[in-house]
């Protein structure tokens, strides 16, 4: 896999909040619902889904970075640990080393873990020692100080099974639990994850398609829905929120809509429109488990017939300038 700051279109001293912002920009340029009639596009947001997960977790960025994990958040170096390199007394002739000086020769049981899907390890052991006595032997016979029989590679798991699911606005500022359908027919309920963006994936263990290794997993895409009056910034939400002149310039408390229920806003006499207002933690989830906020415009409108309204500004004048900080 590419390198996961490549993919992402970042250098390497990145902060979070650029990280995010990259991901972000690229997950809304390739969701799958944009291109539908293009599969590279979903390829690419598979990739930098996956990079961003390496870059957002702390302890792995930092293990990538130090080099001991790859881009897929695999070992760097499997053969790490087993002491000495190839000389000294690890692989050379001292204790328990290769070589007739040592104590003991490498046992198979030494290697246990390290038979990796596709590489043959006799090949790759004769090739540094020779097939000779005390080497590796083939086909299943047992040669003098060698490893017997090679093991098989383990069977393979299903395949993965993709899922997209659409959350409503509201739910995923709450997290509210979700039911999905699975291809077996049976239904689950998930648990949003703090943080939950649109284009955020979920894998479900054991959910995929069956193998003689086991099953796949599913993987969960979710989708958050747009809403008539709610906006995602960030991790706050934000609304537009009309109120009347007499509220604006009396004062009034009004009933405003949040993605957790309605509560009583207080407009204090003289609002102007274009007002913003903050409600505390009634935003989206965070990573950290805390919640933004939601910002609310307040704006003035004018009744549909403003005859009456008229008649009573009869002969007033409002010699203010608004626009005196614009030049106007």
């Amino acid at each position: 896999m590419a390198d996961p700051y490549a993919t992402l279109g970042i250098s390497r001293n990145a902060t979070e909040k650029e990280i995010k912002s990259a991901y972000r920009k690229l997950a809304k340029e390739l969701h799958p619902d944009r291109n539908k009639d293009n599969p590279k596009a979903a390829e690419r947001f598979s990739k930098v889904t996956q990079a961003y997960d390496l870059l957002a977790d702390k302890d792995k960025r930092a293990r990538f970075d130090r080099g001991e994990i790859d881009a897929e958040g695999n070992p760097a170096n499997p053969f790490a640990g087993m002491g000495g390199g190839m000389g000294g007394a690890g692989m050379g002739g001292g204790p328990g080393g290769f070589g007739g000086g040592g104590q003991r020769g490498f046992r198979a049981e030494d290697f246990q873990g390290f038979q990796q899907e596709g590489v043959d390890l006799g090949d790759i052991f004769e090739g540094l020692f020779g097939g000779g006595q005390g080497g590796f032997s083939r086909g299943g016979a047992r040669g003098p100080g060698g490893f017997g029989q090679q093991r098989r590679p383990p069977p393979r798991k299903g395949a993965d099974i993709a899922y997209r699911l659409r959350v409503p606005f509201v739910d995923a500022a709450t997290r509210k639990d979700q039911r999905i359908t699975l291809a077996d027919g049976k239904t689950i309920d998930l648990k949003l994850p703090a943080g939950v963006e649109d284009g955020t994936q979920m894998r479900l263990k054991g959910k995929g398609e069956p193998g003689a290794g086991g099953h796949g997993d599913g993987i969960v895409t979710i989708a958050i829905d747009r809403h008539k009056f709610f906006r995602r910034d960030g991790d706050d939400v934000r609304l537009d929120l009309p109120i009347t002149l007499s509220e604006a310039v009396g004062g009034a408390k009004v009933r405003c809509p949040t993605v957790d229920g309605p509560v009583m806003l207080t407009i204090k006499p003289g609002t102007s429109g274009g007002t913003t207002m903050r409600l505390k933690g009634k935003g989206f989830s965070t990573r950290s488990g805390t919640r933004g906020d939601q910002l609310v415009t307040l704006e003035i409108t004018l009744p549909r017939d403003t005859a009456e309204l008229a008649r009573r500004l009869e002969g007033w004048q409002d010699d203010s300038n608004p626009r005196a900080d614009m030049g106007g």
